[in-house]
C-alpha cells in the first residue's frame, strides 16, 4: 500500500529525530551539566579505545564506499553496518568515559591551540549532525533493500552527504584524541 509506506516513513523518521535529540541531550548534559562520577582511573584506556573505534569506522566507511562503486552491495552493506556498529560502540565508551572521568582540558600552547579548537568544534558540530544522517541513510538503504524502490534514490541522495561528514567525524575523532592525549 502506497499510503502505509508514507506512514511508516513518518514514524521511523520521527523516531530517528527523537533518538537524535536524546543522544544530543545526554552527551550535552554529561559534558556540560555535571561533575564526573570520580572513577577516572578505571576508564583511563577508553579514550584510546574510542580512537581505535573511530579509526575502524573510517576504514569501514572507505571500504564500503569502494565496494558500492564496484557494485558489490552485500560487501557495502556489511561495511556500512560495521561502521555503524563501531560508531555505536564508540558512543557507549564515550559516555562511560565522560560519566566517570569528565573532560580533559587541552594542554597545547601556541599555534596548535586554535587549530585544535577549530578542529574540535567542527568535529562536535558534525558529530551531532551525523546521528540523524546516519540513521536516516541506513533506514533508506534497508527500505530500498526490502523493495521500496523510491527509497533507493533517497538513500543515494542522503548518502552523498552522510559519507563525507561521517568520514570527517571519524578521522577528526582520531586526530582530536592524538592532539589531546599525545601532543
Amino acid at each position: 500500500m502506497p499510503g502505509s509506506s508514507r506512514v511508516t516513513d513518518r514514524v521511523v523518521l520521527s523516531l530517528i529525530g527523537v533518538v537524535s535529540v536524546v543522544a544530543l541531550v545526554v552527551v550535552g548534559t554529561l559534558l556540560l551539566g555535571r561533575a564526573p562520577a570520580g572513577a577516572g582511573g578505571e576508564v583511563a584506556a577508553l579514550p584510546a579505545v574510542n580512537a581505535v573505534l573511530n579509526g575502524v569506522s573510517a576504514v569501514l566507511l572507505t571500504a564500503g564506499f569502494l565496494f558500492i562503486r564496484r557494485r558489490n552491495v552485500a560487501a557495502h552493506r556489511a561495511c556500512m553496518l560495521g561502521a555503524f556498529g563501531a560508531s555505536v560502540l564508540f558512543l557507549g565508551c564515550y559516555l562511560v568515559y565522560h560519566y566517570h572521568a569528565g573532560s580533559r582540558p587541552f594542554g597545547g600552547q601556541g599555534w596548535i591551540r586554535p587549530v585544535y579548537f577549530v578542529l574540535l568544534i567542527s568535529h562536535v558540530v558534525l558529530a551531532a549532525a551525523i546521528v540523524p544522517l546516519a540513521l536516516t541513510t541506513i533506514y533508506r538503504g534497508f527500505s530500498a533493500y526490502r523493495g521500496v524502490s523510491a527509497h533507493m534514490a533517497r538513500h543515494v541522495r542522503i548518502a552523498r552527504w552522510t559519507l563525507p561528514i561521517w568520514l570527517y567525524v571519524s578521522v577528526t575523532g582520531v586526530v582530536v584524541y592524538l592532539l589531546l592525549y599525545h601532543w
